[in-house]
């Protein structure tokens, strides 16, 4: 019976054996197209990301100009320091420079975030309504974010200027460009109008994949205005909204040209780590410049890895999963 079994089972694994021989010249072809077709971007990534971090790490290992070895002679080039400009950043001279460029940074990054979050979801709540001229005020709400940063300072600059239109208003001569509280509130306005829409357009491309059944079966059911936006609006968008956040932070934490425009350069109070790190290039201090600038990257992807951790590492199957359960309670209740 054995024998019997062996010699029917034989036959069936030398198939299997042979449809796998056939297969596997096509399988490696797809897998060298595939790698073909790959390759150009890995390329590409490798060129503009994975080669300048690289040399960043590497720069801010040495040091550049006139040094005294142990001899007692004076070397002049590249020397190698160590973690010696990461020593310096932190508890060397210029260490309460660099701890308030880093609390500006997380201070800018988190008040503007959260207006631009608040204000994008309601933008976004009025663009979605049926109202004559939506479509003018969908493309007059895009007309700050698509202005070139720069520019934008600039315009900000003259409207917080000395004579500006802000004083004018207000009736007070307050010195806007100048160091102190006023330039950080002058940084904050201009940054939460130049991007809140950005948040808002991503917002708003939540609420269009909402089915409107679930809002009526909503309405049908008692929920007010209030209980239908903070248990089935918010939490249906809240997918969109994590990634516009996201998107968000990550900008904000590498905010310099609008500072750098609208108020000026070594002032105290709106320097951020980028405009520290551009100092120091500037001065040919390239160590120190790419011990920031490695510093600042840190601190972008530990902020980031832990915010999709923290709150949703699966946004778009989130948003799938709601949105397919959002049109079955629909489906139910009608």
């Amino acid at each position: 019976m054995t024998a019997e079994v062996e010699s029917a089972v034989a036959p069936a694994a030398e198939r299997g054996r042979g449809a796998r021989r056939r297969r596997s010249p096509q399988a490696a072809a797809a897998a060298r197209l595939a790698a073909a077709l790959v390759s150009p971007t890995l390329l590409v990534l490798g060129l503009v990301v994975v080669y300048p971090i690289v040399a960043a790490l590497r720069q801010s290992l040495f040091t550049e100009g006139q040094s005294v070895d142990a001899d007692g002679f004076v070397v002049e080039g590249e020397q190698f320091a160590g973690l010696g400009n990461y020593a310096d950043v932190v508890t060397g001279p210029n260490a309460a420079r660099f701890w308030n460029a880093l609390w500006n940074t997380t201070f800018f990054t988190t008040t503007t975030v959260v207006l631009e979050a608040v204000l994008g979801v309601v933008m976004a709540l009025i663009m979605h309504r049926a109202f004559r001229g939506r479509g003018l005020v969908r493309a007059s709400v895009l007309v700050p974010w698509a202005i070139p940063t720069a520019v934008s300072a600039l315009l900000w600059r003259w409207i917080f200027a000395s004579d500006g239109v802000v004083n004018a208003m207000l009736g007070t001569q307050v010195l806007w460009s100048a160091d102190g509280a006023p330039a950080k509130l002058a940084v904050i306005v201009a940054e939460v109008w130049k991007t809140a829409p950005f948040v808002g357009l991503l917002v708003l491309a939540g609420l269009q994949v909402i089915p409107r059944d679930v809002f009526e079966a909503a309405r049908v059911d008692g929920a007010n205005a209030w209980q239908r936006f903070t248990r089935i609006t918010l939490p249906l968008v809240r997918p969109a909204l994590l990634v516009a956040v996201l998107f968000r932070i990550l900008d904000a934490l590498r905010m310099f040209d609008l500072p750098f425009v609208l108020i000026g350069q070594q002032k105290e109070s709106v320097e951020t780590l980028s405009m520290l790190a551009w100092q120091e290039a500037t001065n040919v201090q390239y160590g120190p410049a790419a011990a920031y600038a490695t510093i600042m990257f840190c601190y972008v992807a530990v902020v980031a890895f832990a915010f999709v951790k923290l709150l949703g590492a699966d946004l778009l199957g989130e948003a799938r999963s709601q949105v397919r359960t959002a049109r079955k309670s629909g489906k139910a209740v009608a």
